[in-house]
């Protein structure tokens, strides 16, 4: 399978989607989703696993179960490695373009109380906060779930603050649509963004998860 990129069809059908996201609506351009969206995907990950791990590609169809939104599908194409529970790459596709990130996101407060204490630590804290700043020059966003304000036990005016308010963290990238998204440079944007953020997955991985 060989990955050539996203035809200028993918980010249509997802802008067509949003507007009119009904089972009728997706029966009638299921053809185009299988051939813009879904195969490219395919071949995309199966590239990169190669590098990262198994790159898993979600299905479209949204778990509406517990959501006031019933809207049958996701309106976007996401594909992931968890190089751990709850940590790894994650890069998707949708009418704005392309977005690629590394991402945290526990769901066990233990562990969101672990991370606060390593971003605290004077070393570990200091060597996440050199790595953030890094990204954020290269035009990276550090997001993800973070609190307002300040989380308890904390100061205000502690030098990482930003990075303490965060339950989660999404460190990525986002490409709007251009011409290089229809060939095998959107490839290497991915592989690119991902091993740029994979200092961010190491630290986790070393000061929250060992």
């Amino acid at each position: 399978m060989t990955f050539t990129g996203f035809p200028a069809e993918a980010f249509a059908f997802y802008e067509s989607l949003a507007t009119d996201n009904t089972k009728e609506s997706w029966k009638q351009r299921r053809e185009v989703y299988e051939r813009a969206v879904a195969e490219p995907m395919a071949a995309l990950a199966q590239v990169l696993s190669e590098e990262f791990g198994e790159v898993q590609v979600l299905r479209p169809q949204r778990d509406s179960r517990f959501s006031n939104d019933k809207s049958p599908y996701k309106i976007y194409q996401g594909a992931y490695v968890d190089t751990q529970v709850c940590l790894g790459y994650w890069a998707q596709i949708d009418a704005s373009g392309l977005y690629a990130s590394g991402r945290f996101y526990p769901y066990d407060p233990t562990e969101v109380a672990r991370y606060r204490k390593a971003v605290d630590a004077e070393g570990s804290g200091a060597e996440l906060a050199a790595i953030a700043a890094s990204l954020r020059e290269d035009g990276f966003g550090i997001g993800g779930e973070a609190l307002k304000t300040r989380p308890r036990g904390y100061l205000e005016d502690h030098p990482r603050i930003d990075l303490l308010r965060h339950k989660k963290l999404d460190v990525g990238r986002r490409f709007a649509v251009e011409p290089w998204l229809h060939d095998v440079e959107a490839l290497d944007r991915v592989r690119h963004t991902w091993r740029q953020v994979r200092p961010v997955l190491d630290w986790v991985a070393k000061h929250v998860r060992s």
